[in-house]
């Protein structure tokens, strides 16, 4: 029934079709980290707006909450207007009542995974931020290396990560703001984290917040919370779309006024 092929073959496949994009985006417009659903909703619409994006993502899968909601009950929730986003990527959802709607999550992530994929957006799951290349006081890529590295044995962990070149980099990897922490740790940035849950002011001001917080870095979804010391949200997602989509319209700004010859190394 199905076409004759070695193990050879297979491998040659899988290493071959890999390392040849890969290569490619050593150098990206922007480089997300975190593929949550400000991380994916950000990469979907840069990608679409013909920018070459590279999304980071250090789990073997993506979408993080987006997949389960609160209290393991993969139901999610979205207030008004996030049914018009909704409705953009065909994801089907009901009204529970006046501007409450609710959304199966599965359905709901599987939809916006496959809405960057489409865009052309290049995911390196399994993959984990290490630090970021900083040059001329200016965010120009990421650091990474292999998420199992992390859990070796100390004594053989001594395994270089690689650089990876952007014009832009983007923090959405949630309450834990891996990059903008790295940022903390030099003296670069100063957090406030998150504050108690208040998801009525907390939606609107992740959204508010969301953008620039140092020269080429981007902070968006959970992780503008702990920039910024807002309030935290449960398992309500309108504001991570939106905050995805704002992170894209700002980047999108700030890419296409750099040098065309800026981040054009290869």
């Amino acid at each position: 029934m199905f076409q004759q092929v070695s193990e050879s073959q297979i491998t040659r496949a899988i290493v071959g079709e890999f390392t040849k994009w890969f290569q490619d985006y050593v150098v990206s417009d922007v480089i997300i980290i975190g593929a949550g659903p400000s991380g994916l909703m950000a990469a979907r619409n840069l990608a679409q707006s013909g920018l070459k994006v590279l999304l980071v993502e250090s789990n073997n899968y993506l979408g993080g909450g987006f997949w389960i909601g609160g209290y393991l009950m993969n139901t999610l929730t979205f207030r008004a207007p996030s049914q018009q986003i909704l409705d953009e990527l065909n994801i089907p959802y009901k009204e529970v009542e006046g501007g409450l709607f609710t959304a199966d999550g599965p359905n709901a992530c599987s939809k916006l995974i496959s809405a960057a994929c489409d865009a052309g957006v290049r995911i390196l799951n399994m993959t984990k931020f290490d630090d970021v290349v900083l040059r001329n006081n200016k965010v120009e890529g990421a650091v990474v290396n292999w998420t199992p590295v992390s859990a070796l044995p100390r004594a053989i962990t001594c395994v270089d990560p690689i650089s990876l070149e952007s014009k832009a980099v983007i923090d959405a990897t949630g309450h834990d703001a891996y990059v903008c922490k790295s940022m903390e740790e030099r003296g670069l940035l100063k957090l406030k984290t998150f504050g108690p849950m208040d998801a009525n002011s907390s939606e609107d001001l992740v959204v508010e917040k969301t953008g620039q917080v140092f020269e080429g870095l981007f902070v968006c979804g959970m992780a503008a919370a702990t920039v910024h010391g807002l309030p935290r949200m449960g398992p309500t997602f309108g504001s991570m779309l939106y905050s995805g989509k704002k992170v894209a319209d700002d980047v999108r700004t700030f890419v296409n006024s750099l040098e065309p010859a800026c981040a054009s190394k290869s």
